[in-house]
């Protein structure tokens, strides 16, 4: 009998392929002494309540130390979940990572009185502490973002409650996150070669893309049996997780969990339903698609596990990680020599960790704090798509350090909004390239079937992803239970009216909610889908020369969080409150799937 693929442990990979994080701490002992000093300051800006009204070296004085506290909190914080990440089986690690959470609650309790304490300043007496003192002047808009939020804030007392129950209201997240990467075990399925392989996420998705029909139904099946065991914990999970966003949202006197959601970065509702309107108005291009997919894999009845798997066959390209880097470089070289530089440092400096391990956080992601580098996880595998999934990583990850090496900590980050955008224009520019540099028609065609397969699922599927997000919040916000046949069946429905009429729907299908950890995030998705669509018109501008667009483009990575997202966008060129750049998006995905019909006609497909 053939052995078992089993994936390595921590211990066992080689230094060059994991991350550096003594880069933040040279040891968990020089944490636990960040720790200790971060406590003590939070004592201590704690103790400034009470000063605001007492003129503006007070509120200075606050401000300053406020941000000093959350920038040392962030520090300690990444570096406690990424080592968490490393290996969520690891119990030190585990509690290091609970230390962390604990002690940023703690702070969001004690800090919990400044914004109460600021709106109660009037509009005039702000206005005279800006004119008293011109160091103010560098907080003016975090002072003005805050201010415009007056309708929502509440009273100090409250506020402290909230805050110190910030935990218990990430308790239904944080379960999902460690039943789905640490305890769930899935089955052994067999491979393509009779060889045994043990299913995890990681090696899941790349089951899918395999051509052997009976791989791809065997993990499909194999995953979801382990999902159906535990859906009813999934659904209490989820469940729990949307009441608390409406509750949030209720308390603070929002209209819906949607409006409290896209407030923080002053997103007018209207993106997200023109959005959902033009993703449905384009649907018929999804099915055409799934129509051109089920006649080449020449299937009577097409199902879900058959929409990964590629339509020429097996890869005719596939990179090792070493060979991805070269790619990577060359392919974003058009972003000029200063992006190229910081992308360099990422590979030279040990920003990555490569490999999957066993009990480590699956997919792919980039995180790291203003004083840190900005990490990157992957589980590599040798493919196409793995080579996207560095270049998008990347480009979250030269997205952060540009904006933290040109502002200041109050506006070092950037909005979720804006956060997929430099990520996917990195992809957009990467498909360029291989198109541009790849001269064999099968390879190309393979090329084409990538990113029409991305678009799929960076929009469409993230789209539809979005109505089922708003779906339950406003269905739990009517009373109505979110139970895990209720989920099942309405996400089924909804996925029926995505993919149309050439799928034969599977049950497992109906459980696809358990298994996405974005529905915790609190309506992140729909912005995957915006961000793809803007990168599109981006990296279009930047790759035909036009005039300023490569500054344009450098000057919105180094904004940070410095003008609202909408604004940032339009001076990047993108005006994201018009339907117009989503439009342009579909056309692009209409005229490569034109692209790819002529080419397998080519070859004879």
């Amino acid at each position: 009998m053939s052995e078992t693929k089993q994936l390595p442990n921590r211990e066992t990979l080689p230094e060059a392929l994991t991350w550096d994080l003594t880069l933040i701490f040279p040891d968990d002992a020089a944490f636990d002494t960040a720790f200790a000093e971060v406590k003590a300051e939070v004592k201590k800006v704690a103790s400034y309540q009470g000063s605001l009204a007492t003129g503006a070296s007070a509120l200075q004085r606050a401000i300053e130390g406020l941000l000093s506290v959350y920038r040392q909190l962030e520090t300690l914080y990444v570096y406690s979940h990424l080592k968490n990440d490393q290996d969520t089986g690891n119990t030190q690690y585990q509690g290091l990572y609970a230390r962390a959470s604990s002690l940023l609650a703690e702070a969001g309790e004690a800090l919990a009185w400044f914004e109460p304490e600021l709106l109660s300043l009037s509009d005039e007496q702000i206005a005279s502490y800006f004119a008293e003192n011109p160091a103010l002047e560098n907080y003016r808009h975090y002072i003005q973002q805050l201010v415009d939020n007056r309708p929502h804030i509440l009273p100090a007392e409250q506020e402290a409650l909230l805050a110190g129950a910030g935990e218990i209201f990430g308790a239904a997240g944080n379960t999902f996150a460690v039943l789905n990467n640490a305890d769930l075990v899935f089955p052994v399925i067999e491979g393509a070669e009779g060889e045994k392989i043990q299913l995890s996420h990681g090696v899941y998705g790349q089951l899918l893309e395999s051509t052997n029909r009976k791989v791809r139904k065997a993990a499909y099946e194999g995953l979801y049996q382990v999902y159906r065991q535990f859906r009813n914990t999934f659904a209490q999970t989820l469940s729990t997780n949307v009441k608390t966003h409406n509750y949030s949202a209720k308390v603070r006197h929002f209209d819906s969990a949607r409006q409290a959601a896209l407030s923080s970065n002053h997103i007018p509702e209207s993106v997200y339903d023109t959005l959902v309107t033009v993703v449905n108005e384009n649907l018929p291009l999804l099915h055409r698609y799934i129509q051109l997919r089920k006649r080449l894999l020449n299937v009577e009845d097409l199902h879900m596990y058959d929409l990964y798997t590629p339509l020429v066959g097996e890869a005719p390209i596939q990179y090792s990680y070493e060979e991805a880097v070269v790619k990577a470089k060359e392919a974003l070289m058009p972003l000029g020599e200063k992006y190229q530089s910081v992308v360099a440092e990422a590979f030279d400096s040990r920003w990555i960790d490569v490999v999957e391990n066993k009990g480590k956080r699956s997919g792919a992601y980039s995180s790291g704090a203003y004083d840190t580098a900005p990490y990157i996880l992957l589980n590599w595998h040798d493919t196409l798509d793995q080579l996207f999934t560095l270049v998008h990583e990347m480009g979250h990850s030269v997205h952060s350090y540009f904006t933290r090496k040109n502002q200041p900590y109050v506006y070092g980050d950037y909005s979720i909004f804006l956060a997929e955008i430099a990520s996917t224009t990195n992809e957009n520019i990467l498909t360029e390239y291989l198109l541009a540099t790849e001269k064999d028609s099968l390879v190309k065609a393979y090329v084409l079937n990538h990113y029409l397969d991305g678009f799929k699922g960076t929009i469409f599927r993230q789209t539809q992803f979005a109505e089922f997000e708003h779906l339950i919040h406003t269905e739990d916000a009517a009373g109505v239970p979110l139970t895990a046949e209720y989920l099942s069946e309405r996400y089924g429905s909804l996925n029926e009216k995505y993919y149309g009429e050439a799928v034969t729907y599977d049950d497992e299908i109906k459980l696809e909610w358990s298994r996405i950890p974005h529905f915790y995030y609190n309506y992140y998705v729909f912005q995957y889908a915006t961000g793809f669509s803007a990168a599109s018109a981006l990296a279009k501008k930047i790759l035909n020369n036009e005039e300023n667009a490569l500054e344009n483009y450098l000057n919105y990575l180094k904004s940070g969080s410095s003008d609202y997202p909408i604004e940032i966008m339009k001076k990047a060129g993108v005006d994201m409150t018009k339907p117009d750049y989503l439009k342009e998006a579909m056309e692009v995905f209409a005229a490569r799937l034109d692209e790819l019909e002529t080419l397998l006609e080519e070859l004879g497909k």
